[in-house]
């Protein structure tokens, strides 16, 4: 699919990263003509591919309860697999996402595509937590496919609206998570955790397959290594001031925003509010808030630049935490928390990965930095979380959030 070409000056790198990185990133500042934007129909296939792959690594959360009654054990006995979902994704995203800037897009997704598609069929069938898990890890580790198709975005888009085209794959992306907690929850008690894990199967399948089919093809010559990517991260991060504190940053929100949403299931079902699976999956309709500020954040980045919406988000994220505790015990606090802390990460994830697209010459490695940085913070902080739940309760959870959002924040609050 030929797409077409513009030379737009990238005010939005440049607004976000005072200086010159963001400047001899981009195309247009090297003198080459930059990719115009992709046409409206292929935009909303890759965020409809996002959403669905992006769901698969969430698609446990809402079963736990399920899960742990097929193995004969306790829902927090099992709340460790949607950990290892998380450090799957991070572990994928280090080993795949830096190929798209050196091997052919179209291959790399359609391979990724049917691991992923095996593995959640083997989840489906296992016998066990542990062979439960092991599919689940694989699973998350290839389904790393939106974040091979955001830089692709990014390249293509005119620079002054560039956050905007980004925001558009997130919010499909933010969908899917919804998605994987609402109509997991609802599927799962009406037909079995396993004919869950099925599905996504078959939709992952069919949507990565036909999103690979569209990808325009691009035969890059190969340097180095296959993954010389995940050597050069370190390095690629030290020289850059801006990517290091977006991944820092988006680690933090995202760690706080993990420990509170995967173990929200176990509250919502356990004595204090006594909920079904179904019913408290629909609880994930709140993350539609996601889905709608996603576009609005985009453009406030293009606006205003990414720091003044991250310091914003951040702020918000703060608030809703003393609202989490709050709902603890009071379900409208539990509502307003939830609407509030997904505000707050989709407006911080907007403007961090859009810095750390436009913050160096090669976007598929500062993403791989950015995402993996994000997704180490999350998982370690749901592993956390779910021991601060067996031996604190909810308060626990609470103060795990409260930490990460004061780490994140903290450690970046000076400029290097």
């Amino acid at each position: 699919m030929r797409l077409p070409s513009a030379s737009t000056q990238p005010r939005t790198a440049a607004r976000t990263t005072p200086g010159t990185a963001a400047r001899a990133a981009s195309p247009a500042a090297s003198g080459a003509p930059a990719p115009g934007p992709a046409p409206a129909l292929f935009l909303t296939l890759l965020a409809v591919c996002s959403a669905v792959t992006a769901a698969n690594i969430y698609l446990a959360a809402p079963l736990l309860t399920l899960i742990a009654r097929d193995f004969g054990s306790t829902p927090s006995g099992v709340a460790w697999i949607a950990s290892v979902a998380q450090f799957g994704y991070a572990l994928g995203l280090l080993l795949f996402t830096p190929l798209g800037d050196s091997v052919n897009r179209r291959r790399l997704v359609s391979g990724l595509t049917v691991v992923t598609a095996v593995a959640l069929v083997g989840a489906a069938a296992a016998p066990g937590s542990a062979v439960l898990a092991a599919a689940v890890l694989v699973a998350s580790a290839a389904t790393v496919i939106p974040q091979l198709l955001v830089p692709l975005v990014a390249e293509r888009a005119p620079a002054e609206r560039r956050a905007r085209h980004v925001a558009a794959l997130i919010a499909g992306l933010f969908t899917g998570i919804v998605a994987a907690r609402v109509v997991g929850g609802l599927a799962g008690q009406a037909f079995g955790w396993r004919w869950v894990f099925a599905g996504a199967g078959a939709l992952t399948l069919v949507l990565g397959l036909a999103t690979a089919l569209v990808l325009p093809a691009a035969h890059r010559p190969r340097t180095g290594s296959l993954f010389g990517g995940i050597a050069a991260l370190p390095g690629l991060a030290r020289r850059s001031p801006d990517l290091w504190r977006a991944c820092v940053r988006q680690a933090g929100m995202f760690g706080a925003w993990s420990a509170l949403w995967t173990s929200l299931a176990l509250l919502l079902t356990g004595p204090e509010y006594g909920l079904s699976t179904a019913t408290a999956g629909l609880f994930g309709l709140f993350g539609l808030t996601a889905s709608v500020v996603a576009p609005l954040a985009g453009g406030l980045v293009d606006r205003f630049g990414a720091a003044r919406v991250v310091r914003a988000a951040y702020l918000l994220a703060a608030v809703s935490v003393p609202l989490f505790w709050a709902g603890g015990h009071v379900l409208a606090a539990l509502f307003a928390a939830a609407v509030a802390i997904h505000a707050a990460l989709v407006a911080s994830h907007v403007a961090n990965q859009t810095l750390a697209l436009t913050t160096t010459s090669a976007p598929a490695t500062a993403n791989t930095a950015y995402v993996v940085a994000g997704f180490t913070g999350g998982a370690a902080a749901s592993a956390l979380a779910g021991s601060a739940y067996t031996h604190f309760g909810w308060g626990g959870v609470c103060a795990v959030a409260g930490l990460w959002l004061l780490l994140g924040w903290g450690t970046t609050a000076v400029r290097r």
